[in-house]
């Protein structure tokens, strides 16, 4: 796919998603995403959009190929990719926080101003979070063990499923 801007190849894709009438899809070269994401907006003043704040994060000389190596950085309790986030922009388990959160902590800063949460907690919450985490990845490894053929692995794993879905 080509740059929008120019006829280099792109490399970015940024889509925004403050236009009501539905989202913009931007498929740009290395240098045009550098002017695109530090300037925000090219051609439609407007909100700051979060293609200013990925730029932010992604950090302007970042090369393709650095970008490409953290896509490939992986969850290990839920599996999910870095890649897969930023196509998603939903993140799959609330360890995800801690594993991304070099990459994530300046772009949660960009968008709320913050990183430290401020307002109420569940009072219950906490050991279910835990417990969802332990099952969220219990599940996984019985998967992965299944599609390698340990069915002993998978069997005692499912047990261990069995017995904190039924301690709570």
């Amino acid at each position: 796919m080509k740059c929008q801007k120019c006829e280099k190849p792109a490399t970015f894709h940024i889509t925004e998603l403050t236009d009501p009438a539905g989202p913009l899809e931007l498929h740009l070269c290395e240098d045009c995403a550098k002017t695109y994401l530090t300037q925000g907006a090219v051609e439609e003043p407007g909100p700051a959009m979060i293609g200013g704040a990925l730029g932010k994060q992604v950090q302007v000389g970042q090369t393709a190929e650095e970008l490409a190596r953290l896509d490939q950085k992986v969850c290990p309790v839920c599996g999910i990719s870095y890649y897969e986030f930023r196509q998603a922009g939903r993140l799959g388990c609330p360890h995800d926080y801690i594993c991304f959160e070099p990459e994530l902590e300046p772009l949660i800063v960009s968008i709320h101003g913050q990183s430290k949460h401020s307002g109420k907690v569940p009072r219950r919450g906490a050991a279910r979070t835990d417990r969802q985490t332990d099952l969220i990845r219990l599940r996984r490894e019985m998967k992965e063990a299944v599609e390698r053929e340990e069915y002993e692995k998978a069997s005692q794993l499912r047990d261990q499923i069995r017995n904190i879905e039924t301690e709570y």
